[in-house]
């Protein structure tokens, strides 16, 4: 097909899985047909797509490339986060080259200008077979983790951009978008770090701090077996269930053992999963039908409108198109209201993660009182340190509330015949049934396991959110630094007041938000003093426990070289004694700005104290064209700089597309004026 193309050079993904079976034929027409393309294959160690299964036969990563090879793909190019991996005595075919996964885009770029059919082979095994594999104590398991100091990070996304791992989640704060590492699906792929910010720590030793191992199993017994045997639903000959959530989470897993459990109460089922390309992050449904007899059952997958249980693991996923299709205005729906970011956050930074809209769309469906919604990713995280017990401490709680009708001894029969994790399985599945009977006895028991968000909340209102910048001003510098602050934006507050009297001032929140910003450029005396204010070590030792080191991996001036030509600095590992470092250096912040401030020489700190002045100026020239019509214009230059975010290049980056669409916001503004005018 490449002759009726306009495509000058193509690159084609092909998994070993695939290409074992029957891609190689396709590699073959390639050659054959003399297309300019390459194949990307990827080895990783399994057929991930459907399950994890071992490739068939044995295949090698030098027997993939001799393959290829002399059915005439050339060059060979081996990426991989391992290049000195591969044992000597290897035999590669002429003119193989092997080079770091961070090359990536180089090597594609290179292997664009080549005539012909090449091949980039990706070596890695599988994330989600990683985690499987590490579970089982049969993959190693670097006593390593990652940390992101949130109080450090822009939130700019260089680290989701670097890695595209799905582990690294979105958190919202009084300070705007930041990161956070979701410890539990965290495959320890470590290529986030590499994102250009000093926010990520290297904890060397110790783990992840199991909140509910402050219970022990007799206080636990005794608290579950009050819970009392729960109601069933209302007899059916067929009652259908609804089962969704994202991939690489357990979703299937629940299915499964809700289906054995139908069979050791005697009773039919199916199980049918959709899991399509959802290795991890991609949405997982099952339909799973019970019946009292299997000779009611006829086909496993439901129809329109069919659904008497959704049971919602996933909210984004329940309020899909592919789910709400099977339910009806008399379906049950159970939902977990927490929102797990999905890979599409990787490539859409301001997506919206309020998970209010989509309640309100299974409302309008379904009603509210056919609606139970709770915060299962953060109760089940905090219960049991994994937020991979989420789905099955969901599957608890629709038990409990009578809509599964299946019995308690034989879910627990089934639990402990899949023996996987059985004891924490079964402590799930109860605290999920405990939500369900008695919420104010689990909020006691969430109370001993210790809170798992130690910030402020959020400002609510415009007088909250000032006080809070001008302390953190103050902190930042000092209060004189602070007072020009709230200086300017009382004056933006009295200048909005008469131009929109009556209106809600959007403006002024705004301005002091991102004035805020601006004036609290994270230098190297702020990323100490953000490191040694005593918050980081609290919410590293919230998150952490045991023995554990600190490796902080940063790209200091002078010692930070660049990886190319041309490129941003290399970071480095500094150990901890980097900590007392950061100490005597936030204790330098009256320097900044200064004479002696040798780090406010760059042309990164020029540059940002320069925007603090030039916003400023924009603001005030901006006020005089605010009326009721142009309020929303007006708001929109004033948020602005919610787009400069990160440090060095990446900042410059967005410095860049800041004044691109500062022009064409003033443009637009004057060309509303003048229509208002007229």
């Amino acid at each position: 097909l490449h002759s009726f193309v306009d495509v000058p050079h193509a690159f084609q993904n092909l998994g070993d899985g695939t290409y074992f079976h029957s891609g190689i034929l396709a590699i073959r027409a390639a050659v054959a047909s003399g297309a300019n393309m390459t194949y990307k294959l990827l080895y990783n160690d399994a057929v991930a797509m459907t399950g994890g299964q071992p490739v068939d036969g044995k295949l090698s990563v030098e027997a993939l490339a001799n393959q290829v090879y002399w059915e005439g793909v050339k060059p060979i190019v081996i990426v991989t986060d391992e290049p000195d991996k591969y044992p000597a005595g290897i035999t590669w075919p002429p003119g193989t080259t092997i080079r770091h996964r961070r090359d990536l885009e180089d090597v594609q770029r290179e292997m664009q200008k080549l005539p012909g059919v090449s091949g980039l082979i990706y070596d890695q095994t599988c994330a989600a077979e990683k985690r499987r594999r590490r579970k089982r104590k049969t993959f190693p398991d670097p006593a390593k983790r990652l940390f992101i100091n949130q109080d450090v990070c822009e939130g700019c996304g260089d680290c989701s951009k670097k890695s595209n791992c799905v582990s690294v989640q979105p958190v919202d704060t009084e300070f705007g978008r930041k990161r956070k590492i979701d410890q539990s699906s965290c495959n320890k792929d470590f290529s986030c770090q590499e994102g250009f910010c000093p926010s990520f720590v290297s904890v060397l030793g110790g783990a992840v701090r199991k909140f509910g191992a402050v219970f022990n199993d007799s206080e636990l017994a005794d608290l579950f077996k009050t819970l009392p045997v729960p109601g069933a639903p209302a007899e059916k000959p067929v009652y259908n269930i609804v089962l969704t959530g994202i991939g690489g989470t357990g979703v299937l897993t629940v299915a499964a053992i809700a289906g054995m459990a139908a069979h050791l109460d005697n009773k039919g089922s199916s199980v049918m999963d959709m899991t399509g390309m959802a290795q991890k992050g991609g949405s997982v449904l099952s339909h799973i039908r019970i019946a009292n007899s299997p000779d009611a059952l006829h086909a496993p997958r439901l129809w329109s409108g069919s659904a008497d249980l959704v049971l919602g693991c996933d909210l984004v996923v329940t309020a899909s198109a592919q789910t709400l299709d099977m339910v009806s205005p008399d379906t049950k729906i159970v939902v977990n209201s927490d929102i797990v970011p999905t890979a599409q956050f990787q490539s859409n930074n301001a997506i919206q993660l309020n998970p209010q809209m989509q309640l309100e769309v299974l409302r309008g469906i379904v009603g509210a009182e056919n609606l139970a919604e709770r915060p299962a990713t953060s109760i089940a995280t905090r219960l049991m340190g994994d937020s991979i017990t989420t789905n099955m401490f969901m599957f608890g709680f629709a038990v409990q509330k009578g809509l599964v009708p299946l019995s308690i001894p034989a879910i627990e029969e089934a639990i402990k015949l899949n023996g996987s994790q059985v004891k924490a399985t079964l402590q799930v599945f109860n605290w999920g049934r405990l939500a369900a009977h008695d919420e104010p006895k689990l909020e006691a028991y969430l109370e001993k396991c210790g809170v798992e968000n130690t910030a402020e909340p959020i400002s609510l209102t415009l007088d909250a959110l000032i006080e809070r910048r001008v302390k953190h001003l103050t902190d930042y510098q000092n209060p004189a630094w602070a007072k020009q602050y709230l200086d300017f934006v009382n004056q933006v507050r009295d200048a909005e007041a008469k131009a929109v009297p009556g209106g809600e001032l959007r403006v002024t929140a705004s301005v002091a938000r991102y004035l805020s910003k601006l004036m609290s450029y994270k230098d190297e005396y702020e990323v100490a003093r953000l490191y040694t204010n005593g918050d980081f070590i609290k919410n590293l030792k919230q998150q952490f426990e045991g023995d554990f080191k600190l490796e902080f991996n940063m790209a200091p001036p002078i010692l930070a070289k660049p990886r190319k030509s041309g490129g941003e600095p290399q970071k480095i590992a500094i150990g901890g004694w980097m900590f007392n470092v950061l100490k005597i250096l936030a204790k330098l912040k009256g320097l900044r700005g200064g004479v002696l401030d040798v780090f406010g020489r760059t042309a990164e700190r020029r540059m940002e104290r320069r925007l603090i002045g030039e916003y400023r100026e924009l603001i005030t020239s901006v006020l005089g064209q605010l009326t009721p019509a142009t309020q929303n214009l007006v708001t929109r230059i004033a948020e602005l700089p919610e787009m400069i975010r990160g440090y060095g290049v990446v900042k410059d980056g967005n410095v860049k597309q800041f004044e691109q669409e500062k022009q064409k916001l003033l443009a637009e503004l004057q060309k509303s004026s003048a229509a208002l005018a007229a």
